[in-house]
């Protein structure tokens, strides 16, 4: 399994520390050349490896991190992305995930990783004797649970919402410029 963070912003360094962490290889890309992305990928761990964004988006899992309105340059990236399992890691107000899923037409999409600030999810997710929670949402329960163990294996607590009308309202940002009530709780699960 491949995988790649596409928007190496705040939310995108989160999570390839995540990765970096667990010394898993991940691809991140973003409007700028790999090179500029390089000084910060270093500093991250040796397996954040920047890349172009057509050769990220050749992984078989991509966390999407980049501004809302960014989403739709990246969909156009690919005529067909059967096969990729699309992780909507971001916010945009008023917009659910259904409509982010409409630009990456055959992709496997999961709402995740999108409740917690940058400066918390690209913290150590194991805290106390737990584990920092994710929440996860899709209209694709298939698609659902190999990114809840793809969580797990980050050290993360994942905990699934439902689907993205149902689960995913409860992590992101309304119409009229609300918050879902999850969004933004750092909650975590004890060992058992």
């Amino acid at each position: 399994m491949s995988y790649a963070i596409i928007g190496f912003g705040a939310v995108g360094q989160a999570l390839a520390r995540a990765f970096a962490r667990k010394n898993i290889e991940v691809a991140v890309a973003s409007r700028r050349p790999p090179e500029a992305l390089l000084p910060q990928a270093q500093a991250i761990g040796p397996t954040v490896v920047p890349k172009t964004l057509q050769e990220a988006i050749k992984a078989d899992v991509i966390f999407l991190a980049v501004l809302f309105e960014g989403h739709r340059d990246v969909g156009k990236s690919l005529a067909n992305w059967q096969g990729k399992t699309i992780i909507d890691a971001m916010n945009g107000f008023g917009v659910s995930s259904a409509v982010v899923a409409k630009a990456f037409p055959g992709a496997r999409l999961v709402k995740g990783f999108n409740h917690l600030l940058a400066r918390t999810l690209a913290t150590n997710p194991h805290v106390d004797g737990g584990r920092r929670v994710v929440f996860l949402s899709s209209d694709d329960e298939g698609a659902a649970a190999p990114v809840a163990a793809l969580a797990e294996q980050l050290g993360f607590a994942p905990v699934n919402l439902g689907k993205l009308e149902e689960g995913g309202a409860l992590v992101q940002a309304h119409a009229d410029k609300s918050w879902g009530p999850l969004i933004f709780q750092d909650l975590f699960k004890n060992a058992a």
